[in-house]
């Protein structure tokens, strides 16, 4: 855990998971007892990076938030994000496989959390690093993310210049 948490001391990486924990298992509660049912309490880490505050893997109950956005937006991650991810995994739990943000997912979010059946998250993210990738065209240098970068390197994308019209190379740094 103490590797992906490394933004911040030990000790505070150890409070913040035990945060995580207690909000997971709070949520897993409030669940059981609106369903009537026991819940296991899914396996958590850190290992996640980008933009995501939170993934869940609902067929390996497994649930990865990221340190970084973790670290600095606590309440949010307590108010939005924890129920966001455990709620995934009980609409599996319950329905199978369905919508990550189908009706099912809505409803466990309105009626066992009441919260907002928001989809995606509104933190900050500029503290997020990002990597750019170089790439050329005729007429100028291109800066792509990683994401798109990847789909050029897996050959599932080619992108084009809007001015020149020409594909874009990557730069051999």
């Amino acid at each position: 855990m103490t590797k992906y948490l490394a933004a911040v001391t030990q000790t505070q990486a150890s409070t913040l998971d035990l945060l995580v924990r207690t909000e997971v298992e709070r949520c897993l509660q409030q669940a059981e007892r609106y369903f009537k049912r026991d819940f296991p309490m899914p396996s958590i880490s850190y290992k996640l990076r980008g933009m995501n505050a939170g993934v869940a893997y609902p067929q390996r109950g497994e649930l990865r938030f990221n340190p970084i956005l973790l670290s600095e937006n606590l309440q949010e991650f307590r108010q939005q994000i924890i129920p966001h991810e455990v709620t995934h995994l009980l609409a599996y739990w319950l329905f199978g496989k369905v919508k990550p943000h189908g009706k099912e997912w809505q409803g466990i979010m309105q009626q066992v959390f009441k919260r907002p059946a928001e989809v995606t998250h509104r933190l900050n993210t500029a503290s997020i690093p990002r990597k750019r990738f170089m790439y050329r065209c005729h007429c100028q240098t291109h800066e792509l993310t990683a994401y798109r970068h990847n789909r050029i390197e897996r050959h599932q994308q080619t992108y084009v210049c809007r001015r020149c019209k020409g594909h874009l190379q990557k730069v051999v740094q």
